[in-house]
């Protein structure tokens, strides 16, 4: 029997690094429907196929791709849209390498199946499509979703299939969470994520934006006073962490949630039509290695920088951003200091920031995470002349809902308790997403938000046979 010859995976298409270095479109272009159909063909349609068992929403992946290659691009999207809301979304963000196609067994021996890229290409073929939403009778309940975000967005689909009358409460004044705030239009852009808002509010799901839970109301308020049955918190994770240095409160440092959230929602990336508050520097340095240092890099080179310097305390091998990502900052003229740890911000008189001062790291053993840990060297003091730094070495929770109840219980970092399915301490409360696990993926955070959407169903039809 003649051995089967797989092709290699098939490329996407890009922006020329050079252009879009200086443009806020869309990095990556798409499959066209020739390429999509062309890598659904490289699926081995196998009978145990492992990579639904990377997918936290349990796409049935097989079965969309065999669609795709059929070109029932319509079937293959009613297929993902059982358990995934945002396949346009998830398709840009998610880290696939390290979920469905860390498992594809096409890619033991050669490249896996490009899965993500082919539900990005099913996710855009719909998503200008007017789709039929099917509901159930209406149960009478209602649900209050705190946060808008991946979590509160897959949660609240999930109710309103179901029948309840569920209503989102959003702090910021464009309802979307860290899909809008967070990821920069050249990732993600804003008209998709629109798009499935859109989708929520043609199911019945009503949102209230500018509305901080635990400021205008109290949880114990939207139970008692607005008649909510049950409260989903989906608050994510919007606080920022510092390395608390000396010269921390020069004007030029930022947080990277502080200037992604005023590039993404003051839209400085449209300037000069609208002018934002924001100071792009000459020489930037982000400090941190993960997606979110990437999308800080390139977008403080977007709006107008013209050196910017990722500075990271571990070597290019243990960078924790995607490769993908790594890989585009490159070549879009973001430079690179690794074992290199931040130490003071240098000031003028004026309190602008001047430089930045570091020292050059060693591995030494690993830490406690299983990665070998940074060790300074002695006398290896610089300093790193730049005037706007950009701190993206994570996030917590926001104490604001936390603080204003005190039997919902937290963790000693302010993470909410819950258990697998999503239950928390308090009576008729859930929670999922970065609130309860610190920072992680948009999907991870969409699949806690359907597992307790699941759970506050069975819960609200449990009271209703008492």
């Amino acid at each position: 029997m003649a051995k089967q010859i797989i092709p290699k995976k098939h490329a996407m298409p890009h922006q020329d690094p050079q252009v879009r270095a200086k443009n806020f479109s869309e990095v990556a272009l798409g499959y066209t429907e020739e390429l999509a159909v062309a890598e659904a063909g490289r699926c081995l349609n196998c009978k145990k196929p492992l990579c639904k068992q990377g997918c936290p929403v349990s796409v049935d992946i097989p079965e969309f791709i065999a669609l795709v290659k059929e070109r029932k691009f319509d079937e293959a999207a009613k297929v993902i849209k059982r358990t995934n809301a945002l396949p346009a979304v998830c398709g840009r963000v998610c880290p696939q390498e390290n979920q469905c196609e860390k498992f594809c067994i096409v890619g033991k021996k050669n490249e896996p199946v490009a899965i993500g890229r082919l539900e990005r290409f099913v996710g855009d073929y719909i998503i200008n499509k007017e789709e039929v939403i099917e509901k159930a009778e209406p149960t009478g309940y209602k649900v209050a979703i705190v946060g808008s975000g991946p979590a509160g967005l897959a949660c609240a689909a999930d109710l309103a299939r179901l029948g309840h009358s569920v209503t989102m409460y959003e702090a910021l004044h464009t309802p979307g969470g860290v899909l809008m705030y967070g990821i920069p239009e050249f990732r993600l852009p804003k008209a998709i994520v629109q798009k499935e808002i859109d989708n929520l509010k043609k199911m019945g799901v009503e949102i209230e934006t500018n509305a901080i839970i635990g400021q205008i109301a109290s949880l114990d308020e939207l139970f008692k006073e607005e008649g909510f049955d049950a409260v989903f918190l989906g608050t994510g994770a919007g606080t920022p962490y510092f390395m608390n240095l000396p010269g921390e409160n020069l004007n030029g440092v930022y947080s990277a949630n502080e200037f992604l959230t005023r590039s993404n929602l003051m839209k400085a990336y449209c300037f000069p039509e609208f002018d934002t508050p924001i100071k792009i520097g000459k020489k930037v340095a982000v400090l941190g290695g993960g997606n979110v240092a990437m999308d800080a890099a390139r977008t403080a080179l977007r709006l107008g920088a013209e050196e910017v310097y990722i500075v990271y305390r571990r070597s290019r091998a243990e960078l924790p951003a995607r490769l993908e990502e790594v890989e585009h900052a490159e070549e879009e003229g973001v430079k690179f200091l690794f074992l290199t740890n931040p130490t003071k911000y240098l000031g003028n008189d004026e309190g602008w920031l001047t430089g930045l001062e570091c020292i050059k790291m060693e591995l030494g053993e690993p830490d406690a995470s299983g990665r070998r840990k940074p060790v300074p060297i002695e006398g290896s003091e610089f300093v790193l002349p730049v005037d706007v730094a950009i701190v993206a070495i994570g996030q917590g929770p926001n104490p604001l809902l936390t603080k204003t109840t005190p039997d919902l219980e937290t963790n000693k970092r302010g993470n909410i308790v819950a258990d697998e399915l999503g239950k928390t301490s308090k009576e008729g409360v859930y929670a999922g997403g970065d609130v309860v696990t610190g920072a992680a993926t948009v999907i991870k955070a969409m699949g806690a938000g359907r597992t307790a959407a699941k759970s506050i169903h069975e819960y609200l039809m449990s009271k209703s046979q008492v």
